[in-house]
């Protein structure tokens, strides 16, 4: 397979540095840890490795690529879907209908992409044989090793007992892998550098007594530039959400508290730009591939060395440049492994920051038959709107969404509400 027609399949010129390592060590040694920057190329980087390790002939299972979160594996999922390799792929996590996930795997995909519980429940109920499974990925390799997964892991790598190829990826390292991988001497690549190389400006904020106050004159210098506010505790997320809302904030909730339809919403809302800031957990700090995030703030300090790694890395992704913002106030003191930013940020130049979009919910989806250009199409014609007054659309299994230019919502849905979509009545309605 030419992995530079898959690579311009996906709308990129060529490989990048990390990419092509990482390619050609997995051609030479069958174990490969890659430890690279948040936003560097890492997922393209062990997909085009894996897909060099497919036999064409070969039936079966070949490749599990597994991930700690949900959200994780869907957007390695859609990063695969952009290489259009011909080569059937089952996504399976907790959250999403087994039944599906069940039936796709009876058609027996090459590549099986999902979490560790999610798959290891597939493997118990028989829906995913390792016989023929040659390649294991662990993409977060530092969180799915963790304790908390471990009987996970374990039970996973014990089906796949004709492995030769193992990819370990993260942004952080571990002191040590767990003995039950089974490796043996792995290849290290590391393309760690610190923050100035990568386009990250750190700013310190001094604050009097009022840290949110401090937090809503920085956001109102963001403008409409997509922001993330980092909390420890899923309680605060809340809090912070409702009192940037009475402050007129257009922001939105993103924690573990919140069902996989929420959670998937919540995303959805802030990609398209109905939504310019994301208050979050470190649930946050990995799995969330936008590149276009510009600030991230830590309204608390990270909780450790790693995570605070993991949530500068939603910035400054893919050679973009980025911010990061540190509270300092008369009792907040600086975790040790935090060092205090020379650059501060005083709050001036206020912009206008209520987002030009907003997302119309459709509940009908793929299993409906509905695409994109469906949706296009219909918008377009029942309700009159131009091309760029459509944003980005979302299509899932049971339900669409839509970001339309915010100053237009009212007038489309006027005209939409009555009519059919493919010969079908589908709700339609403002997404919460």
């Amino acid at each position: 397979m030419n992995i530079q027609n898959l690579i311009k399949n996906a709308g990129h010129e060529s490989l990048l540095p990390i990419q092509s390592r990482s390619i050609e060590a997995f051609k030479k040694y069958p174990e490969i840890i890659l430890i690279s920057k948040t936003g560097s190329g890492k997922t393209m980087a062990f997909l085009l490795a894996t897909i060099t390790k497919i036999e064409s002939k070969k039936h079966g299972i070949q490749a599990v690529i597994i991930a700690p979160t949900r959200e994780l594996a869907q957007q390695i999922d859609l990063v695969y879907k952009s290489l259009k390799t011909g080569l059937k792929s089952t996504l399976c996590y907790g959250g999403h209908p087994m039944r599906d996930e069940a039936n796709s795997l009876k058609e027996t995909p090459t590549i099986v992409i999902g979490t560790p519980g999610r798959i290891l429940d597939h493997i118990e109920r028989g829906n995913i044989n390792g016989f023929n499974c040659h390649t294991l990925v662990i993409d977060e390799f530092d969180k799915c090793l963790e304790l908390g997964f471990e009987y996970e892991m374990d039970n996973i790598r014990r089906e796949f007992r004709g492995l030769k190829n193992t990819f370990l990826s993260s942004a952080t390292e571990l002191d040590e892998l767990p003995i039950y991988l089974k490796l043996q001497s792995p290849k290290t690549i590391s393309n760690l550098s610190n923050d100035s190389e990568i386009n990250i400006k750190e700013f310190v904020i001094e604050y009097q007594a009022n840290v949110f106050e401090a937090l809503t004159d920085v956001l109102s210098c963001f403008g409409k530039d997509k922001s993330i506010i980092f909390c420890n505790y899923r309680e605060v997320v809340e809090d912070i959400v409702m009192r940037l809302k009475e402050e007129h904030f257009n922001t939105i909730a993103y924690h573990g508290g919140l069902d996989q339809a929420e959670r998937e919403r919540a995303l959805i809302k802030y990609r398209n730009g109905s939504s310019n800031t994301l208050v979050c957990t470190d649930l946050g700090a990995r799995g969330l591939d936008i590149p276009e995030v510009k600030h991230v703030v830590h309204y608390q300090y990270p909780g450790s060395k790693d995570a605070f790694v993991h949530r500068k890395g939603r910035t400054a992704r893919m050679s973009k440049d980025g911010a990061s913002y540190l509270f300092i106030g008369e009792e907040a003191q600086l975790p040790e492994y935090v060092v205090e930013p020379k650059l501060k940020f005083i709050p001036s130049d206020f912009k206008e920051i209520n987002p030009e979009w907003t997302t119309l919910y459709f509940s009908g989806g793929k299993k409906e038959k509905i695409n994109k250009i469906d949706l296009v199409g219909f918008l377009s014609k029942k309700g009159q709107l131009k091309k760029d007054e459509i944003g980005l659309i979302t299509v899932m299994d049971h339900t669409s969404y839509v970001a339309v230019k915010k100053h237009l919502v009212k007038g489309v849905l006027n005209k939409i509400k009555s009519e059919k979509i493919k010969g079908k009545r589908l709700k339609i309605a403002i997404s919460m």
